[in-house]
C-alpha cells in the first residue's frame, strides 16, 4: 500500500462518521401495527350493536329476582328490626290500633251479612206473595168460570125420555151439589157459576139464555164420597127424577174436567179502593 492511499482512506472515513446515521426499520414492525388496529376494531364490532342472546335473558331476569327478593328481606327486617326496637307503649298503641281496625272491619262484614240475609228473606217473600197471588187467581178463576179446572169428582147423567125434566129439578140439583162441596160444574157445554139460572123454554131448558137438550151432563168436581150420597140421599135429587120417570145415574171419577169457560166481566161501576 502506497502512501498517498492512506491519506484518501482516512478521509472517507471521516466523510462516513459525519453522514446521518439512519437507524434500520424492522420489517415486523409494520405488521404488528396494522394487526393492534385490527383487534381493536374487532372488539367495537363485538361489543356494539349489543347481542344479546335467550340465555342471557334468563341470567338477567334470575338476578333481578334475587335482587328483589332480597331487598324485600331486607325491608322486611328493617321493619322487625324496628318493631322490636319500639317502646313498649308504642308497640301497644300498635296493638290497640290494630284491634280497633279488626273490629271495625268484623262490624261491616256482620252489617253486610244482615243485609244479604235480609235481602234473601225479601226476596223468598217476594216470590211467596207472587205465588200466593197466582194461586188465588186461579182459584177465583175456577169460581168465575173464566179458567179450565180438572180434579176428581162425579159425572151425574139424567135422561128424560118422557120430556119430564123442568128446569127446577136440574136446579135442585145445582144446589145440592153446591151444598155438598162442588167446587166447578159444567152442565153439557154450559159452566155453572154463581148467577147461573135455568129457564123451562118450549120442550126444552134454557141455561143463561143457551138451550140444552137431554140428556143432561153434570160434570162435578169436589170430594166424590160427599158428593154422590147427597144426590142419593130419601127424597132427594134422584128419587125425584125417578118419580117423574127420568133415569138419574151417578158415577165417581178421580179426574173430571170441566173446560167450558165464561168470559169475563168487566166492573161498570166499581173500582177498587185503597186500603
Amino acid at each position: 500500500m502506497s502512501t498517498e492511499d492512506t491519506p484518501r482512506r482516512d478521509e472517507e472515513s471521516a466523510q462516513a462518521s459525519q453522514a446521518p446515521q439512519h437507524p434500520a426499520q424492522d420489517p415486523a414492525q409494520e405488521p404488528v401495527a396494522q394487526r393492534s388496529a385490527t383487534g381493536r376494531q374487532r372488539l367495537l364490532a363485538g361489543l356494539w350493536p349489543p347481542r344479546v342472546t335467550r340465555a342471557q335473558l334468563i341470567v338477567a331476569l334470575l338476578l333481578f329476582v334475587l335482587g328483589l327478593g332480597l331487598a324485600i328481606q331486607v325491608r322486611s327486617n328493617s321493619d322487625d328490626s324496628a318493631l322490636r326496637g319500639a317502646r313498649q307503649e308504642d308497640l301497644v298503641r300498635i296493638l290497640d290500633e290494630l284491634d280497633d281496625r279488626t273490629q271495625r272491619l268484623e262490624d261491616e262484614k256482620q252489617k253486610l251479612d244482615d243485609q244479604k240475609t235480609e235481602l234473601e228473606n225479601s226476596s223468598d217473600q217476594a216470590e211467596e206473595a207472587r205465588k200466593q197471588t197466582l194461586e188465588k187467581e186461579r182459584q177465583l178463576g175456577v169460581l168465575a168460570g173464566t179458567v179450565a179446572a180438572q180434579g176428581p169428582g162425579i159425572t151425574l147423567t139424567i135422561t128424560d125420555p118422557h120430556s119430564t125434566v123442568e128446569a127446577d129439578m136440574l136446579l135442585d140439583a145445582i144446589q145440592e151439589l153446591r151444598a155438598a162441596g162442588a167446587e166447578a160444574i159444567q152442565v153439557n157445554d154450559v159452566r155453572v157459576v154463581a148467577d147461573t139460572y135455568f129457564l123451562d123454554s118450549g120442550g126444552g131448558i134454557q141455561v143463561d139464555g143457551k138451550k140444552i137438550a137431554a140428556p143432561y151432563r153434570f160434570e162435578v168436581i169436589g170430594k166424590p164420597q160427599d158428593l154422590e150420597p147427597a144426590l142419593n140421599i130419601p127424597g132427594g135429587v134422584v128419587q125425584t127424577l125417578e118419580e117423574e120417570r127420568a133415569v138419574a145415574t151417578v158415577s165417581r171419577s178421580g179426574k173430571i174436567v170441566v173446560d167450558a169457560l165464561r168470559p169475563a166481566k168487566q166492573p161498570d161501576y166499581a173500582q177498587s179502593s185503597p186500603r
